[in-house]
């Protein structure tokens, strides 16, 4: 498991507060229990909704909730685009990425 990558898709590994130590990252951190796709991917044994086989990401009312919404307006992040792109290139080609663009919160495009 990368601890670098999120749950729900995002990437840790360029936060500020992942790379200082201030912060655990999603899944050492206990504080975020509140997070009902983190409390799901631990249940079902998935480091993220990528590896999810029960339905479409889209019909998943715990990746699509309402506090997703606002969080991916106010940050822009993309945590759909971010499982497509480790479903197409898998955890570890996905982190590189990420930590060549220095981004966290929307996934690398190849042109």
């Amino acid at each position: 498991m990368n601890p670098e990558i999120a749950a729900c898709g995002l990437f840790c590994g360029t936060c500020r507060k992942f790379r200082k130590g201030s912060c655990p990252g999603c899944h050492a951190n206990e504080k975020a229990s509140w997070c009902e796709v983190r409390s799901c991917c631990r249940e079902h044994g998935w480091q993220s909704c990528a590896e999810c086989t029960l339905m479409p990401l889209e019909a998943c009312g715990k990746f699509n909730n309402f506090i997703a919404k606002v969080f991916g307006l106010v940050f822009r992040s993309d945590r759909r685009g971010c499982i497509e792109r480790i479903r197409e290139t898998g955890y570890e080609a996905f982190a590189a990425e990420m930590h060549l663009a220095g981004c966290y919160n929307r996934p690398v495009k190849k042109q």
